[in-house]
């Protein structure tokens, strides 16, 4: 298929060198969506269906035969040979079951090893002699070890996330999973099918993935190419926010961010905005040729309150403003025989005592110049927090030296989430199709309007766990995260069946569930893996090389290693690893068969998995949060890293939850 694409000449079809370029750049992607795969299979699945799909269910009619893959593969005369597994035709490889066949006689799934086909294992679901049974080869794959970044789970979808990948674009889904239940690999395979299911639309308005990090995305930004999917943005919230020529070079107390982020922040920015809009006092005179016509101040003021009634954009607003006194003008000149055309209300909105007016009564905006003067004027920022924020809280939000421009002040991320509003209020932000919002929980409500707006005419597909929330400002519910995102109707879906992460070690990490997150339900993990869970205390001198050997045990075992500490901790590791011989890589590093060891602070171990994981001094971690449920989220995220096994070790006690 790819020797065919590459093979096309295009030289006679074009009618310009305009379409040649852009036929030329569609051949070039199409090569690189079928580039080959090391170790992956084209296929994984084959269904034999009773009956034709479609085919009324008559007696004796022949059944079809469909092998299902990552990917459509046809032969040379473009017959099917590899049914895509977004086709509806494949659905039931992951859907049916013995006490709902769905019309399948057979489900074969395949099993292979470096992408050499070693095995196959057979379900006849339609046959009634035969008992249901836990498939080996499925539990094989799902237990796989790590080494690389994140792939794609196409082998081993279970049906209560096939329902979520399969969902509609007109409706925006909601997934609380704990760690383990795949609710990242849900939403990317969603943005997959989606992409499939509604290709046409989806090009023409854009998709886009939004990350904790650039650590989390790199680990995950290979699963959609592997499917075909090339076009599929990935982004950081603080991506989204970015204002050119400004840099995040300050940092924000815990109690400021707090502030900063709270969604009492738009009403505040709104009144700032619309605070410029000033009453008109006198008459206007507009001069064209030897006449001149008079619109009074009442009439302005008429329009002025007019367009602020109006749902609309401050800039939009302003922009319609000029139109409407070229109107009122018009409306003049016919009333005294003249009669003048669209050129002639065109000329007059451009009019110098027109512009004059409209600048005096509806100046321009800048969103980076009012947010500077509402976090350093007190006297501004408290005539438009009046009875929204408190004096204490105004307090918080005020530098306590002012900058004296926009270039100079030291902005810190929350900062930019207050512009990126701002901007919106003076002008909309441009929406795309469909939205995946991953680690959700640790956003503030006013980092989910900002997501919001990317999504206004779109959907949106967010994911998280409230027990991993790691940020003050972390949300204590979805139904308050889904209001301030803008999507109130959104359905939401809850996992609570654990692929990855073995039963000990979920359970182990789960008694902290009641202190962080009371009312959640618990993972429960299908994987039993007895000694996969390890507790050891050592003297706090001895810690640093007890953890190293950990780490070296750890090294005997196949996949990828995970050292995980408190962020305070890790230039010791650092030192002591070098100095055992150990190389390590840093967090987005991809893992190769001959460096497997990555050492993670805390604060980015959220997202990632790893077959092993050496936890560092716990109640280091819990102290290095600014109060101790922060803490203990954050332990709980990093306890849950782990795919086949945890060594966890301490000198200081352990949190009373786990001890």
């Amino acid at each position: 298929m790819r020797e065919d694409v590459e093979a096309l000449d295009i030289r006679d079809v074009t009618a310009n060198w305009v379409n040649a370029i852009v036929l030329q750049a569609q051949i070039d992607d199409r090569i690189k969506a079928l580039a080959d795969l090391a170790h992956t299979p084209l296929f994984f699945g084959r269904l034999n269906y009773l009956h034709a799909p479609g085919a009324e269910l008559a007696e004796g009619a022949e059944g079809e035969q469909f092998y299902i893959g990552r990917r459509h593969v046809h032969d040379a005369d473009g017959d099917p040979m590899v049914i895509d597994w977004r086709a509806p035709v494949s659905q039931p490889f992951y859907r049916a079951s013995k006490t709902d066949p769905q019309d399948i006689a057979l489900r074969r799934r395949f099993g292979y090893t470096g992408g050499e086909l070693t095995a196959y294992e057979d379900e006849h679901l339609s046959d009634p002699a035969e008992a249901a049974a836990v498939s080996k080869l499925l539990q094989q794959e799902i237990e796989r070890p790590r080494v690389g970044p994140m792939r794609d789970i196409v082998a081993t979808i279970q049906p209560e996330q096939d329902e979520i990948v399969r969902s509609g674009l007109s409706g925006s889904v909601c997934v609380q999973g704990g760690p383990g239940t795949g609710k990242t690999a849900v939403g990317l395979h969603r943005v997959a099918y989606l992409l499939y299911a509604h290709r046409d639309r989806l090009a023409r308005t854009g998709t886009l993935v939004i990350g904790p990090n650039r650590s989390f995305l790199h680990y995950i930004e290979q699963v959609l190419p592997a499917l075909g999917e090339l076009e599929v943005k990935q982004a950081t919230v603080d991506d989204l926010v970015a204002q050119d020529g400004l840099e995040v070079r300050g940092t924000d107390a815990a109690e400021t961010a707090v502030v900063k982020g709270d969604a009492r922040m738009a009403e505040v920015l709104g009144r700032a905005v619309r605070s410029h809009v000033s009453r008109p006092t006198e008459p206007l005179m507009v001069v064209r040729g030897s006449r001149r016509w008079r619109v009074p101040a009442y009439e302005l003021e008429e329009m002025v309150e007019e367009l602020q009634k109006r749902d609309i954009r401050y800039g939009a607003a302003r922009a319609a403003l000029p139109q409407r006194i070229a109107h009122a003008v018009l409306v003049r000149m016919e009333q005294a025989g003249e009669a003048p055309d669209d050129r002639v209300q065109d000329a007059v909105a451009r009019n110098a005592a027109v512009k004059a007016a409209v600048k005096a009564i509806w100046p321009a905006v800048e969103p980076a110049k009012l947010v500077l003067r509402l976090l350093s004027d007190p006297e501004f920022l408290a005539l438009h927090a009046a009875d929204v924020l408190t004096e204490d809280e105004q307090k918080l939000l005020l530098w306590p030296k002012p900058f004296r421009s926009v270039k100079s002040a030291k902005w810190s991320a929350a900062d930019l989430v207050l512009i990126d509003e701002a901007t919106d209020l003076v002008e909309r932000t441009h929406s795309l199709g469909h939205v995946v919002l991953d680690e959700a929980q640790d956003l503030s409500p006013m980092q989910y309007r900002a997501v919001g707006r990317r999504c206004t005419t779109g959907s949106a597909t967010v994911l998280g766990d409230l027990a991993q929330g790691t940020t003050p400002w972390a949300t204590r519910s979805w139904d308050e995260a889904l209001t301030h995102l803008g999507k109130p109707q959104a359905v939401l879906e809850e996992l609570t069946a654990g692929f990855r992460v073995p039963r000990e070690v979920i359970a182990y990490a789960s008694r902290l569930l009641p202190s962080i997150s009371p009312g959640l339900a618990p993972v429960s993990s299908v994987r039993e893996t007895p000694g996969s869970l390890r507790i050891a205390k050592a003297r706090a001198d001895g810690l640093t090389a007890a953890v190293v050997a950990a780490c070296r045990d750890s090294l005997a075992h196949e996949g990828s290693i995970g050292l995980i500490a408190a962020d305070a901790r890790i230039p010791v590791l650092a030192d002591a690893l070098l100095a055992a011989g150990l190389p390590y890589l840093s967090p987005g590093e991809e893992t190769t068969a001959k460096s497997r060891l990555t050492l993670v602070p805390a604060s980015l171990a959220k997202g990632l998995e790893y077959d092993y994981v050496v936890l560092d001094e716990p109640a280091a971690i819990v102290d290095g949060e600014p109060d101790e449920r922060t803490g203990l989220r954050r332990l709980y995220v990093c306890l849950t890293r782990a795919v086949s096994g945890l060594t966890a070790l301490h000198s200081a006690p352990l949190p009373t939850a786990l001890s």
